[in-house]
């Protein structure tokens, strides 16, 4: 997730490059407009982009046209920033949803993304070590772990590295959202 840059995204890009493992960063506008280039470098190194919301508000206090105009709005600024047309995958701000966000953003033809691995991470100005964020993630893995991290974190920049090769070592495997999905749907019509 990047809200807002706090100088440590191109360190977990580098990261990302160098272990050659894809991600989704799931932006808001103030993103977009604030950090451009970055974005611009996620896009080109191959990175998914997942839509946040514009403006990062509690979606399920939203009405129907409020929630659509929020997601169209990034999607809009995306492409301007980007040429990307728009975004499939969307994460409600804070993980606070209801039926009429998951239903109204399914019409919408997003797809909801949520998680299965989290810690506190995105309390900037409460660094709490790159063996804190390391731990927590080597303790909360799984198979088929969907990660949530916050990239204002100096812990998540300095543990990811770390993590990526042990995690690989361990014989994990890391995988675009869109392998998740096509798989989790080839599983899905064989069950049918």
């Amino acid at each position: 997730d990047n809200g807002y840059e706090n100088g440590y995204t191109e360190k977990i890009l580098d990261a990302l490059k160098k272990e050659e493992v894809p991600a989704t960063f799931f932006l808001t506008g103030h993103y977009l407009k604030s950090a451009a280039p970055l974005v611009q470098r996620m896009v080109k190194e191959g990175h998914g982009i997942g839509n946040h919301s514009y403006g990062h508000p509690n979606m399920a206090n939203l009405s129907e046209e409020r929630m659509e105009e929020e997601w169209k709005k990034f999607d809009e600024l995306l492409y301007q920033t980007t040429g990307v047309e728009r975004t499939v995958y969307t994460r409600p701000p804070e993980g606070i949803f209801n039926d009429d966000v998951l239903r109204k953003g399914n019409e919408l033809g997003y797809r909801h993304i949520f998680w299965s691995v989290a810690f506190i991470d995105w309390h900037a100005n409460k660094p709490r070590g790159r063996d804190y964020a390391y731990n927590e993630l080597m303790n909360q893995l799984h198979p088929g772990a969907l990660i949530l991290m916050h990239t204002v974190s100096p812990d998540n920049a300095e543990a990811l590295p770390d993590f990526i090769r042990d995690a690989k070592k361990s014989g994990y495997e890391f995988r675009s959202l869109d392998d998740l999905v096509l798989e989790y749907e080839n599983v899905n019509s064989i069950l049918r």
